[in-house]
């Protein structure tokens, strides 16, 4: 399902970087940023985590 979705919402399914670099380069780019959506999902918000502490 992930590299559907980086095919899908990211624009993958082109890749715009001539090369093996270059197209190694940019899916490890669209992969980190869809790690870090998935992470920013996880954390609190800033109301959660005053209410813990």
């Amino acid at each position: 399902m992930s590299f559907a979705h980086l095919k899908r919402i990211h624009g993958l399914g082109r890749l715009r970087l001539r090369g093996p670099c270059g197209a190694h380069d940019e899916f490890i780019l669209a992969a980190t940023a869809q790690n870090l959506k998935k992470l920013a999902k996880m954390a609190p918000s800033p109301s959660q985590a005053r209410a813990v502490l």
